[in-house]
């Protein structure tokens, strides 16, 4: 992280970046500059584990929807047997694909909600029978005739009223989340079924009501998916002969966790992989965050595979080492600071493939591991993802910047700092909010038990605050971090885009007023209270635009 990196200041301005656009999803250009350069034992490493990420890509397909294989079956067999169907027809089914294939399956990523085919179902069923006089193969059940198995899953493709929202926190009074759910994390079950049960593997299993019975259908390698989990395990394995001494200890037991399933398997793998600090290769492979249920408990199947971008880490690094003085400073009763701040390793790194709940969308910035005992005792490694925060920077447009702020000076600070102020607040969010803090004696276990559906986003709340409370704080100047001269300007450029990004996300909701994604509750509970409570933000109008203006930098820090 250079201390000084406006936009213009770029090395690749003649790149691509933004490939498509498909309604409200852009399709970005990822670059790994820097790979041709690693020792052949690093990239034959890289290989085995992007495999394994390849490998289990239809697990968290699976487990965002129960009929997600089957629809993408249907899709992909049209549009790989063109001949003969209707043009437009084609064309709708190829829009529809695609977001398919972005958002893993028929529910867009950021607000939960099911979006459908927008051509006749009679015209649908006209193209596949085409592709089938062409070649299709369709997932026809036994003696299921085409026309059967197209009424079959026609409200699933056309009707949003079926299954509307995959994750829902909030569905209403009296409404149970669980079953106002549409992902595949738990079948005929609900909350109050579960008060009086026991889960043995909350992170990794699905729960399901069997002839009256709770059971817990563990993911493992002789459990629920165990044919991609064994692939997996086949693919890792290849990868440890040429992995470092410390991070083929960590493959050997995310391996066994595969094969037994067993939470203490799983810590072992989570303190091996924490404490492998200087790997330049690594990756992410489990049940790892749990966004996707609405309880707050399944941990989505993820997986990425990086290496270390050497030329950007030292700025992370810094905050990493004197976490122990953000910590010691932090804006909470001191009883709940840690005393001795343990093993935060940090790097900014470039990303070779994500999939699963970490791609195509992506995460720009992560820390883990999620358990807190882990982090309080052993540690947690931050990762920056470079190259996914300069593609996202350089395919967003200046005009986009610009419609949404309220003065031309606020435009183009958020042109000349955007990316820097985002990538420094995001690395703060990461190594010294998410990583902060000690978990109350009086909860008896890790918060999520106690703040259910809340606790991604208040985590998420706590991580963001943190690092806009210490932003301004000239210890991120004396650290390197940015200039003195350019402090301020970094500061309120980041305020103002932190206010522009809650009236700006609010165009992805095209339906309803509820939100679901943790990040974007997270962001519009920061702005709203400010609103509510301080002189920061100012709700403005012009020519029949309204604007969120941020007007005091030291009255938002408040």
């Amino acid at each position: 992280m250079p201390t000084q990196t406006p936009v213009d200041a770029g090395t690749h301005q003649s790149r691509k970046y933004l490939l498509e656009r498909v309604e409200d999803a852009a399709i970005v250009q990822v670059y790994a500059d820097g790979f041709e350069k690693l020792p052949l034992q690093e990239k034959t490493l890289i290989w085995h584990l992007y495999r394994a990420a390849l490998a289990g890509r239809d697990i968290f397909y699976d487990q965002r929807y129960a009929h997600n294989l089957e629809l993408r079956e249907v899709i992909e067999e049209i549009l790989a047997h063109p001949d003969g169907v209707e043009a437009a027809t084609l064309a709708e089914i190829r829009r529809y694909a695609k977001l398919f294939w972005i958002n893993t399956g028929p529910y867009n990523n950021l607000t939960a909600r099911k979006f459908v085919l927008k051509c006749t179902p009679a015209a649908f069923a006209a193209a596949a029978q085409a592709a089938r006089a062409a070649g299709a193969v369709f997932p026809q059940k036994a003696g299921e005739t085409l026309d059967a198995m197209l009424e079959r899953l026609a409200p699933l493709f056309f009707d949003p009223t079926v299954d509307p929202i995959v994750t829902s926190k909030t569905p209403g009074p009296g409404t149970d989340i669980l079953q106002a759910s549409s992902n595949n994390l738990y079948v005929g079950v609900s909350m109050s079924d579960l008060e009086s049960f026991t889960e043995e593997h909350p992170l990794n299993s699905r729960v399901v009501k069997r002839d009256g019975r709770i059971v817990e259908e563990v993911y493992r390698i002789d459990g629920l998916y165990g044919r991609q989990i064994a692939e997996i395990v086949r693919h890792l394995e290849a990868a440890i002969p040429y992995a470092s001494a410390a991070m083929a200890k960590a493959l050997e037991a995310l391996v066994r966790f595969y094969r037994t399933g067993e939470t203490s398997d799983r810590v072992t793998y989570d303190i091996a992989w924490v404490q492998d600090r200087h790997s330049p290769v690594d990756t992410i492979n489990g049940f790892v965050e749990v966004y996707l249920d609405a309880r707050g408990h399944k941990g989505a199947w993820e997986a990425l595979v990086y290496y270390v971008n050497r030329d950007k880490t030292e700025g992370i690094r810094r905050l990493a080492e004197h976490a122990q003085w953000f910590e010691d400073r932090m804006p909470w009763d001191p009883k709940y600071r840690k005393t001795g701040v343990k093993g935060i390793t940090a790097n900014a790194i470039d990303v070779v493939i994500e999939t699963g709940d970490s791609g195509p969308v992506t995460p720009v910035g992560i820390n883990l591991p999620n358990d807190q005992r882990i982090r309080e005792t052993y540690g947690s490694k931050s990762v920056s993802l470079s190259n996914v925060n300069e593609a996202y920077d350089r395919s967003t447009s200046p005009e986009f910047r610009r419609e949404f702020a309220w003065t031309t000076a606020e435009a183009d600070r958020a042109v000349k700092w955007s990316g820097f102020a985002r990538e420094l607040t995001t690395n703060m969010h990461e190594v010294i909010g998410h990583a902060s803090g000690r978990v109350s004696e009086r909860l008896n276990g890790p918060p999520q038990a106690s703040l259910k559906e809340q606790y991604s986003a208040l985590e998420e709340a706590r991580a963001d605050l943190v690092a806009l409370y210490f932003l301004p704080d000239p210890k991120i100047v004396e650290l390197g971090l940015v200039t003195a001269e350019d402090h301020a300007e970094v500061v309120q450029s980041e305020y103002e885009a932190y206010t522009r990004n809650a009236l700006v996300q609010l165009r992805r909701v095209r339906e309803g007023t509820q939100i679901e994604e943790d990040h974007m509750r997270n962001r519009q509970m920061i702005v709203g209270w400010l609103m509510a409570n301080t002189k920061a933000i100012e709700v403005r109008t012009r020519d029949g635009k309204t604007y969120y203006t941020m007007t005091d930098p030291a009255a938002f820090r408040v």
